[in-house]
């Protein structure tokens, strides 16, 4: 069966020659960041869970919650936190499965807290979770109609489970690169180790305007570890040098940094945390309201706003199809030469097989001195041949091997 694929020439300007882009990227302690991986790593381990139990993964879908955010009192040297973060997972699972004619229940409250705390404990070095958080779920029984929809398939092809559309580009630009990288080397093992005094919530901003390119960090943090202000500024002045070398090494364009600028220190007011999260003191998050599953929230450029994490990995094409988007963009660039720019975007029906969209579409910038024929023939042929290969997806997230935020 042929599938509907439409590839067209963008009508638009390739990103770096637009007059102004925009690029953000929450790090792993931001609490919306914190929030979509709590979530995720919860539906993981449900997946692990049914698939040594059952031989399967059974439905499930557990990509809602809330952090909402406690109360700290910090100065310089420590602190002390005041009512503890408050999160909680909502979603739908199975939660009991009859086999061999006995009704098994499936631990999830175990599961599930068991997870969280193991999220939180490898994400915040300075956090604790047993006091310093208090962990709930909602998770309840999944309805009728979508259990079913999960159950079924076409010629092992499972049937997508929402009506939802998945989007990507490729490749990044310089700006889009340098805020993706700057938040990795800030919350990188060797950074914490030259810098422990910097904490895991790390929000970077990029503004370019044609040739120049502004970054705005905000990194909380650790209290204990800075015992007065000039401490922290001397901090503030090693973050920024370490922005600025790596961005040079990425673009030509004249690069500048900002690192905390809501500090007043005529006031007395320092982005200090006890946790290394802006979560401890009244900041609070809800799942995908962060980055997108290329890591990035781009309002420049084509994006979803469906929150990937916690979807289940078997039929939810709202997860599915954002990282297929993802594979196929960055292949085409990578396979094609002649293509200099592409978007991807992918929608279906709840119950279509996922391997048959309703439209799979492909907006290219290609090289001007190329055949067009040759390179939609190109293009059609690798979406064709990912779609193909879509359930190859559910490996790669259960093997945490996919981008999602």
């Amino acid at each position: 069966m042929s599938r509907n694929i439409a590839v067209s020439k963008a009508v638009t300007l390739p990103i770096e020659q637009q007059a102004l882009e925009i690029v953000e990227r929450k790090g792993k302690g931001h609490p919306d960041t914190l929030l979509d991986a709590v979530v995720e790593n919860v539906g993981l381990k449900l997946c692990n869970y049914y698939i040594d139990n059952f031989g399967g993964i059974l439905h499930h879908n557990v990509d809602k919650g809330s952090i909402a955010g406690g109360r700290a009192r910090v100065t310089f040297g420590g602190g002390e936190l005041l009512e503890p973060m408050y999160i909680c997972v909502v979603g739908r699972a199975t939660t009991e499965i009859f086999k061999d004619e006995q009704l098994l229940r499936i631990p999830l409250g175990t599961l599930t807290l068991s997870s969280m705390k193991n999220t939180l404990k490898k994400t915040l070095r300075f956090l604790d979770p047993t006091e310093q958080v208090i962990m709930d779920y909602r998770i309840k029984p999944g309805s009728a109609d979508l259990t079913h929809v999960f159950d079924q398939s076409v010629d092992d092809i499972p049937r997508a489970n929402d009506t939802s559309f998945g989007v990507a580009f490729a490749p990044f630009s310089e700006t889009e690169t340098i805020v993706y990288e700057t938040e990795h080397l800030l919350n990188s093992d060797a950074f914490k180790k030259k810098l422990p005094e910097v904490g895991e919530d790390v929000k970077v901003m990029g503004l370019r305007t044609e040739g120049e390119i502004k970054l705005t960090v905000a990194a909380a943090m650790i209290a204990h570890l800075i015992p007065d202000a000039d401490h922290y500024h001397g901090i503030l002045k090693d973050v920024e040098n370490a922005v600025l070398d790596q961005a040079r090494k990425i673009t030509d364009r004249e690069v500048g940094v900002v690192v905390n600028s809501a500090d007043d220190p005529m006031r007395g007011m320092y982005y200090l945390t006890i946790t290394g999260t802006s979560a401890e003191m009244g900041d609070d998050a809800g799942v995908g309201r962060g980055n997108r599953a290329n890591g990035l929230i781009t309002p420049c450029r084509p994006m979803s706003l469906e929150a990937t994490a916690g979807k289940n990995p078997q039929n939810h094409v709202g997860k599915i199809y954002n990282v297929l988007a993802g594979r196929m963009a960055n292949r085409i660039i990578v396979e094609e030469p002649r293509v200099s720019e592409i978007a991807i975007k992918i929608l279906t029906r709840i119950g279509y097989p996922i391997d048959q969209p309703l439209i799979a579409s492909a907006e290219v910038i290609p090289d001007e001195k190329t055949s067009w024929n040759a390179v939609k023939k190109s293009v059609t042929a690798i979406m064709d041949a990912e779609l193909e290969d879509v359930c190859s997806v559910q490996q790669l997230i259960l093997d945490g091997k996919a981008s999602l935020f």
